[in-house]
């Protein structure tokens, strides 16, 4: 099934950690460490409002310095995210917002990655267009596709599993962005 298939077909909660998976493995591009967005996992799995998590992130993450070395366009789109999220997880605004961490994600991963992408959009890539994707975008797409899985099969308790993904692509966006600021990308 085709990332975008799969964002149509999940439910709040699956959308909600969607979105806030792609947001965290971008966290690098807006200088936060890797805690800032916990309290939105936790809200997630107890199904408590997010909205104090929301923006108690976003104070952190104001006006902070980005590392810079992601390019200005990477670093846009990851703010982006983070300002576009909803305060409520309530299906049009959540799926909304999903599916444009979804695009942003991985178009943020093709900025960043060394190796052309040869596509001419990241739409191509969502809807199953894989052939001769770059490495960085493929396994972005992977994550994604992985989370939306783990939560249509296990419902919350994907919850864990699909941090563990998240925390993974965040570590490898960092080693990204780090080899770039000391330009070795």
């Amino acid at each position: 099934m085709s990332l975008v298939e799969l964002i149509a077909q999940a439910g709040e909660r699956g959308l909600a950690a969607s979105g806030l998976a792609c947001l965290d493995r971008c966290v690098p591009l807006l200088g936060g460490d890797d805690l800032v967005l916990r309290p939105l996992w936790a809200s997630l799995a107890d199904g408590s409002d997010w909205s104090e998590g929301l923006e108690k992130a976003r104070g952190s993450l104001a006006g902070g310095p980005g590392t810079g070395a992601g390019g200005d366009e990477a670093e846009a789109l990851a703010r982006r995210m983070l300002d576009a999220a909803p305060a409520s997880q309530e299906a049009d605004g959540i799926r909304l917002w999903a599916d444009g961490c979804s695009v942003a994600s991985l178009q943020i991963h093709r900025l960043l990655d060394p190796a052309a992408d040869p596509a001419p959009s990241v739409d191509a890539r969502r809807e199953g267009g894989t052939e001769g994707m770059s490495p960085l975008v493929a396994a972005e797409l992977r994550r994604q596709v992985t989370v939306l899985e783990l939560l249509a099969a296990h419902g919350g308790a994907g919850l864990r599993r699909a941090l563990d993904v998240s925390t993974e692509g965040r570590r490898v966006l960092r080693a990204v962005v780090s080899r770039r600021a000391r330009g070795l990308g």
